[in-house]
This record gives structure tokens, sequence and C-alpha cells, in this order.
């Protein structure tokens, strides 16, 4: 990494807090701001009530942990803990990597492995999160007329596979309503959960935590069952940390106070109150919350948030993506910016197909909600244990404090994770083993690429030559040249770029200008223009450009080369060409790694995004020499 690197400024200049605050509800709490319809009917359901079995007990019990998980893992865990774990302003689990492994000074393959398994797991919220969101929503249809059950998944599909489709188009259009939309979402849910609870004010009593602490004392292992239920309504706090960079720490506090937190919870204790009223309404509290007359524009209403919450994970999972390539975790990917106004908006295709495909499958194979709750919370809990491991090492390494008060600090979060955790670990055989089949899979991926990836530097670097000794020996012997810039990239500055190898190799010529370009990745999200480039002269003819982006950002190459015209090297891209190296992948007999895992490599290389796309090289200046490894 280059040394002197620092952030640009990434916070909104015109921006006032209120209107960002409002645009972070949209956005970050589109997810959480759904769990009401599903997360209290399950808790319930696996409390063991049932239609005409509702005990005031079991009610007080599920709405007290309810209310004290949503206080403890998202306002102080996320909210006034993490969101001061940023890195320069950016939060979520592979910003919390690039932290730790920069207080470390180097990647550690355990703290590797932690920021993969919670990359990993996220892929898993982000396919189940649409599916389980919008499938809950629809299903509210069956209570305004029952004509539309048979027609519920193929309604559900329908708006999935629309909600994909317009993905290229970007958010800019729609983010807009974003915010209005959640921020009337959340005021029928308050308005919706206050009547009821004027109705059955004895629910109140659940704000008492003992009340939670009681039902899971009287109930063994069930409260543990329940508990698992219990997280659905905190799924989608991860979102708190991630979204961090696109509004600010302040926004989205303020958003969670002031807004989210009590509609959130007048609703839960409105469902409450309800079924102790009337026990029928167990079959869907949330929307039994409401009067005939509403009902439809409620469940239209509640449409629109999923959409919303599906909106959002599935950009997260975009940006994710993005930071894992950058990291080089996962291969080049075509991508897409859909704003010129805002940076964060891409699409990256291969990443909306694969996501489609894996909520379509979802929705149909599960077939309702209920069955998909048993499958949610495991991919979540897995996160936030991965989340609350690494901010011990942030605590202790990057903020400086003392071990043992860094590990007392964060130690009762994590301790509540993992009890969530296994309590979603009981769920196992009833669905919670597909997000953790899609979390496996999504690290055999990255894995494979960073193992393969190894294996292919270093055998590069038994035939390399150090740049040092290459010019040397062109100064003393000089080649024929030909007028004109070349530019060879190459990861390592110190060593000859193998393109330039081959070009003198097979046509003994020399360009009058080289030009040997080096493209890092920080371990912070931007970098600043003043410190994108670090050029020298490095003998007649010769000069080496590094070239510096952050992690969350997208390279350009020609942009980068044009900030090199303010220090000195005037250049016409136009008539510039860059030599590339084009590797060609064989299966070795002799293997460092397991075949299939050398297979797998093989099969990502050959279908990643090309170095001149990804680095938005003028493809008419682009020259490719191939040379052949084995794996």
């Amino acid at each position: 990494m280059s040394e002197a690197v620092t952030v640009q400024p990434h916070e909104p200049q015109k921006s006032g807090l209120l209107s960002l605050s409002l645009a972070a509800l949209g956005v970050v709490y589109g997810d959480i701001g759904t769990s009401p319809l599903y997360a209290f009917r399950e808790a319930m359901h696996a409390a063991g009530a049932r239609h005409g079995g509702v005990q005031i007990g079991d009610v007080l019990g599920v709405l007290s942990l309810i209310t004290w998980s949503l206080m403890f893992v998202v306002t102080f865990k996320y909210v006034a803990l993490l969101m001061r774990a940023d890195n320069q302003g950016e939060g979520g689990t592979l910003s919390l990597l690039a932290l730790a492994e920069r207080s470390l000074g180097g990647r550690r393959p355990v703290v590797l492995a932690l920021g993969l398994v919670g990359a990993a797991l996220f892929f898993g919220d982000a396919a189940i999160t649409p599916a389980i969101s919008v499938l809950s929503a629809v299903e509210g249809l069956s209570l305004v007329t029952t004509a539309f059950d048979p027609y519920i998944l193929l309604i559900s599909v329908a708006i999935i596979i629309g909600l994909f489709l317009v993905q290229f188009r970007g958010t800019a259009a729609v983010a807009v309503f974003f915010g209005p939309i959640t921020l009337l979402w959340f005021g029928v849910m308050a308005v919706g959960g206050l009547v009821h609870v004027m109705d059955a004010p004895e629910v109140l009593a659940a704000l008492n935590p003992w009340a939670a602490v009681r039902f899971l004392a009287a109930n063994g292992t069930l409260g543990l069952v329940v508990l698992g239920a219990v997280f659905l309504a905190v799924t989608g706090a991860e979102a708190l940390y991630a979204d961090m960079g696109h509004f600010g720490r302040r926004p989205i506090q303020l958003a969670w106070i002031v807004v989210a937190l009590p509609a959130l919870l007048l609703n839960y204790f409105g469902q409450g109150a309800l079924i102790l009223r009337d026990s029928t309404a167990l079959e869907n509290p949330f929307f039994r919350l409401y009067s005939e007359t509403m009902l439809l524009p409620v469940v239209i209403l509640a449409t629109a948030a999923t959409i919303i919450a599906s909106q959002a994970v599935i950009s997260g999972a975009f940006s994710l993506t993005r930071q894992a390539i950058q990291l080089r975790l996962l291969p080049r990917m075509r991508i897409r910016h859909t704003s010129d106004a805002q940076e964060g908006q891409i699409y990256m295709p291969a990443v909306n197909q694969g996501l489609m495909m894996a909520v379509i499958i979802l929705v149909v194979s599960f077939g309702n909600s209920s069955a998909l709750a048993s499958a949610y919370g495991i991919a979540v809990t897995g996160t936030m244990v991965v989340t609350a491991t690494l901010a011990m090492i942030v605590a202790h390494k990057h903020w400086g404090l003392p071990a043992p008060f860094a590990v007392a600090l964060l130690a009762p979060f994590l301790a509540l994770d993992l009890v969530f955790f296994g309590a979603n670990l009981m769920k196992l055989f009833e669905g919670a083993w597909l997000p953790l089949g899609l979390a496996m899979l999504m690290v055999i991926t990255m894995t494979s690429w960073v193992k393969g990836s190894g294996v292919v530097l270093g055998k590069e670097a038994q035939g390399e030559m150090s740049l040092e000794k290459l010019i040397r020996l062109l100064m003393q012997k000089p080649p024929q040249k030909v007028p004109g810039t070349a530019v060879f990239l190459t990861s390592d500055p110190d060593y000859a770029p193998a393109a330039l190898l081959h070009s003198l190799k097979h046509f003994k010529v020399l360009h009058e200008q080289n030009v040997i370009l080096t493209i890092r990745t920080a371990d912070i999200p931007r970098v600043g223009p003043t410190n994108r480039v670090n050029m020298q002269d490095l003998a007649p003819g010769f000069r080496q450009v590094t070239l510096t982006w952050g992690y969350a950002e997208e390279p350009d190459v020609p942009e980068g080369l044009a900030l090199c015209r303010k220090i000195g090297w005037k250049f016409d891209i136009m008539a510039t060409s860059f030599i590339l190296s084009r590797r060609s992948l064989r299966l070795s007999s002799r293997r460092e790694i397991p075949a299939w895992m050398a297979r797998l490599f093989i099969l990502m290389a050959r279908n990643s995004a090309p170095a001149s796309d990804y680095f938005h090289i003028p493809a008419g200046r682009v020259v490719e020499l191939g040379t052949q490894v084995n794996v």
C-alpha cells in the first residue's frame, strides 16, 4: 500500500441532518422496519401459543425479549458503540476487516477467515430478505379476500422478478420516495399498535426486563427456541453499520431514536395487546391490527415497504462485492455506475442474476413466510458474531484500549450474539441449513480465489527479473526503439512486468517512453486526488507510476493518469498503448492446492472481467500478450 494515503471527506456538504435522516430511514431501516410482519407471530408460535391458548405470561415474555433485544443489539451495540468503529466513515464487515488488518500491520489468516465468513453470511441474508419480506406482505391479501390465495406465490415471484429487472436503471429515481414511504410505514405501524395498546395497557409490563428473564427461566430449552424466533425482530441491524458511509453516524442515530425504535415498539406491543383480547388474531396479528377498510391500503403499503427493504439489501450486496473485489477476495466483475451524482450507486449484472435466481428458488421451495422464518436468523446472527469479534481487535489495536478492557466492553454483546446464534442453530433441520449452505459456498469461492491467486503470483515470481536489472541491461545494450508511449501494468513494481519481457523477447523493440504502472488498493475506503498518484523517473525512457484507490472506489486508469499531467508528465492517451499480460491457466499435475479448488479458481479466472474493462482502459489502446501458468 502507499504510505501517505489520506481519504477524501465523504460527508455530504449540502444536505441537512433532517433530510439525511429521512433518507437513512428509507435505506437503512427498510429491513428491520418490515420485521413486525412476521417476527412477533413466529415468536408466539415458537412459544407454543395457538388459537384459544394464549397465555399472558407468554405474551409479556416474548414482548420483553423483543424489546430488550432491540435495545441491546441495535441501540447499545450498533447505534451507540459499533458505529464508532468506522474506517474513514465507512462501516460493514469488510470495512471492519480492513481496519483490523491495518491495526495488526498486515493480513492475518484468522482475521481474514472471520471477514470471509461474515461477508459470506451477508450474501445468505441478501437472498433470504427479499423472499421472506415480499412473501409476508403479499400474504396479507388473504385477509382482504381468499380469491388471491392460489396466486400468492405467483404474485410474489412477479414482484421479485420486477424488482431485479429494474436494478440496471439504478436506485436514484426511486430512492427519492424511499424515505417518505418508509416514514409513512413507520407512522402507520405506530398508530396501529398504539390503538390496541390503549385497549390492553397491561402489556406495558413487558418493558420490565425481568419479564424476559422469568420467561426464559420458566421455559428452559423452549426459551432458546423462542429466542431464535425473537431474533427476527433485529434482522437488518447490520445495515446500520454497513450503510454508515452513505449517510454518516448522526442521521442514522437520529432516525433510529426518534422514529424507528418508538414505532417498532408500539407495533409489537399493539400486536401483543391484540392477541390478549382476541387469540384468533394470532394467525396474522400484524394485519389484524387494522380495520377491514384500512386493510387493503396497509397491504399495499407493506408491499412497498418490503420492496424498499429488498432494494437496500440488494444494493448492499453490490457494494460488498465491489469491496471484496478490491480487497482481492473475489475475481473482477463487470460494474456499471447508475448515477453521475452518487458514487455508491452501482449495478453488477452477475451478482444481480445470481441473487434473483436464489430468491426465486427460496420463494418457490419454501412456499410461505413462516417456513422461511426458520432459515432467516442464522445468517444475521453469524454475521453479528463475526462483527463483535473483529470489533474486539479494533478496540484493542486501533482504539488503543487495554486488551482486558476491550474484551470486557464487547464480551457481553458477543455472548448475546452467541446465544442468539445457538438458538437459531436449533432450527438447523427446519431451514437454517440453507443460509449456512449459501455462506459455505461463498467461503469456498473466496478461499479458492485467494489461494489460487497466491499460487499464480508465486509461479510468476519464479521467472521474474528485477526491474532495476532489466533497465540496466537495456541501457548497456539498447534494442531498436519505436515512437510512442507504452504502459505496462504490473502488481509488483519491483519486478519487470511479464508483458514487457514478452514484448522484448518476441518483438525485439522498445517504445521511446515506457511506463510501469501499478494499481494499489488502500485499506481505507477512499483516497483523495492529491494522494492518488506517485510518479518517479527510473531512467531515460522509463517512468514508474503508482495509482492508489480506496477499497470502496472503482479504479479508473485514464482518470488517474490524467492527474499525472499536473505533476509533469504530458501525454496523449490516444497515442498511448496499454500492454497487458493475459494469463492462460492450466491444471498442473503438481498442485499446491486441491484439484477441485484449482478447477474452481481457473473457472472464475476465465470468467472474470478483463483488466481493460475493469480499469476503464480504452479498448482501442490495449494490446494483450498471453502467458501460460500451471495451477
